[in-house]
């Protein structure tokens, strides 16, 4: 896959076709990206499952957060990084130790990780990197 170049039809049908996403990085914090991401994908239907060890065990937005996708109980479709890239390159990899993989991997504008892209890949899991899930919605309504 080019990454600097995504197909309309690539992006289009990740998005169609994933109903539950563990957003990872998710923020209490109202002004923060991950927050507002987290509650547009939940306005439009999406299982939004928030990944923070500091916040696990509590509620956001309804929701309640996890400190690792190991502790998530059930299979996730999608997983959105809201961490810098060197990072994203370890949450790419609990990812793919999980006994369901993820059809997609996603992450969020600035980050990128080409080498996790790669392993990722190399398991069948599609990636998109450096887009933003909320910003492709409001572009396919």
């Amino acid at each position: 896959m080019d990454h600097d170049n995504y197909p309309n039809d690539y992006i289009r049908g990740i998005l169609k076709r994933v109903k539950t996403i563990a957003l990872v990085g998710a923020s209490q914090n109202p002004d923060r990206a991950s927050f507002q991401v987290m509650n547009f994908l939940l306005q439009h239907g999406y299982d939004v499952i928030p990944v923070n060890p500091g916040l696990a065990g509590q509620e956001l937005l309804g929701q309640k957060v996890f400190g690792t996708l190991a502790d998530i109980p059930s299979p996730i479709d999608m997983i959105d990084i809201f961490r810098n890239s060197e990072a994203a390159g370890l949450v790419v990899d609990d990812a793919l130790a999980l006994k369901s993989l993820p059809t997609a991997i996603w992450m969020q504008l600035d980050v990128r990780n080409d080498e996790a892209a790669k392993r990722a890949e190399a398991k069948g899991v599609q990636v998109v990197m450096n887009r933003c899930p909320k910003i492709e919605l409001a572009d396919i309504a």
